[in-house]
């Protein structure tokens, strides 16, 4: 990690900080593709989909999603739509995705102040990486964690992030968590870091009521 003078959003000067990124909706905007990618799941199955597939199905678990977008609780089933959307998404999906404007300024900002950057997902392991590497940012990050890394599974972001923390030896004190979902806040506040709210993404939240402590950005130059 490396010094660097903070601007507008992080308190106190020549400070030591760590960024941790949510992925879908924070850095990339993924849900033209992961939505395709459902719709071809649910056409190969022959099935209708039970709620809109729009950007508010973005961010919770695959399995967990197309139980929802099916409306069925038929574990086989499940395991089909998955295997279907991972045909379509690993492979066409991942070379459509795309990040958002101003993104990778903001990264290139960070990498070259020295700030340490890893990402926390619930995003699956291997697609993450490879649309790492799509984007030319592999290198960019310490870590890579994500849900589907520990098994039997946790529970949820708020103890993701807590074993990142742990595993990397990063100090609460000095790491800020940027992402754009409340579980993303929500998940901050658990483990004592300062939340910063990607607005662009596909959250919901309205500025002013944010909770207690939570920091708005309109766009990614604001985290600079």
């Amino acid at each position: 990690m490396g010094k660097w003078s903070c601007r507008a959003g992080l308190t106190g000067r020549n400070q030591i900080f760590t960024l941790v990124f949510d992925l879908d909706g924070t850095l990339i905007d993924s849900a033209p593709s992961i939505l395709d990618a459902f719709a071809a799941a649910l056409h190969e199955a022959g099935i209708a989909a039970h709620v809109p597939l729009d950007s508010n199905l973005i961010g919770p678990p695959l399995a967990e999603t197309l139980t929802r977008i099916s409306g069925s609780k038929d574990a086989a089933l499940v395991r089909v739509l998955a295997e279907n959307f991972k045909r379509h998404y690993d492979t066409a999906g991942v070379i459509s995705t795309g990040a958002y404007p101003g993104v990778d300024e903001m990264l290139d900002r960070f990498a070259a102040a020295g700030a340490a950057m890893h990402i926390c997902t619930n995003k699956r392991l291997s697609v993450s990486r490879a649309i790492l590497e799509h984007l030319g940012w592999k290198d960019r990050f310490v870590s890579v964690y994500a849900l589907d890394m520990v098994e039997p599974r946790l529970d949820g972001k708020a103890d993701l992030l807590a074993k990142q923390l742990d595993e990397q030896k990063l100090a609460p004190a000095h790491v800020r968590y940027i992402g754009d979902k409340r579980e993303d806040g929500a998940a901050a506040d658990a483990n004592n870091l300062a939340f910063y709210y990607a607005s662009w993404g596909y959250g919901d939240l309205v500025r002013g009521k944010l909770d207690t402590g939570w920091k708005w950005l309109s766009q990614p130059s604001d985290f600079l």
